[in-house]
């Protein structure tokens, strides 16, 4: 998944798990890990849904944010997105 965003900004960024998750299965634990220049809130996990808000960067950088979730059943998993930051 790709996104744009200005440096200036502080912006939300979204991971939806709930097409990879089985039945009754639950987000237990969700880290974000995000190239050096950026700043990342905490992760705040709604049900499915992991959401980290995003600042700083250097226009024309292109950054990977990679959300990691582990389950109650055990299971751990990555999904990565970029972020291209530049001036709008």
């Amino acid at each position: 998944m790709y996104g744009e965003r200005d440096p200036d900004s502080v912006l939300d960024w979204a991971w939806d798990w709930s097409e990879w998750l089985a039945e009754g299965e639950q987000i237990t634990e969700a880290t974000v890990i995000a190239d050096d220049g950026l700043t990342v809130s905490d992760p705040i996990r709604d049900g499915a849904v992991v959401t980290v808000w995003v600042s700083g960067g250097e226009a024309g950088q292109t950054y990977r944010l990679t959300c990691r979730v582990s389950t109650n059943q055990g299971r751990t998993d990555d999904r990565s997105l970029w972020l291209t930051t530049r001036e709008r």
